[in-house]
């Protein structure tokens, strides 16, 4: 029973990960959904959500940015 509670747990993050970044993208006013289109500046956001109890695997997928970026982007050193 725990196992299918963790795949269904799994299977609303990823879901409401995708309803997240499609609102991220039309407050931003981002309409190019091209995958290989590099992201600027998204620090900033970066920040906000890991601000707001989000881990570095949720805000990537938001974002749309690979985990490790997101991680540098995180690190105390790299924060001015």
């Amino acid at each position: 029973m725990a196992n299918n509670s963790e795949v269904l747990s799994d299977d609303i993050s990823r879901k409401l990960n995708v309803v997240i970044a499609l609102s991220l993208r039309q407050l931003l006013g981002d309409k190019d959904f091209t995958k290989d289109k590099r992201k600027q500046g998204v620090g900033e956001i970066v920040h906000f959500l890991a601000d707001m109890g989000l881990g570095a695997n949720d805000i990537a997928a938001i974002v749309g940015s690979p985990v490790t970026s997101v991680r540098t982007l995180l690190t105390p050193t790299r924060r001015k």
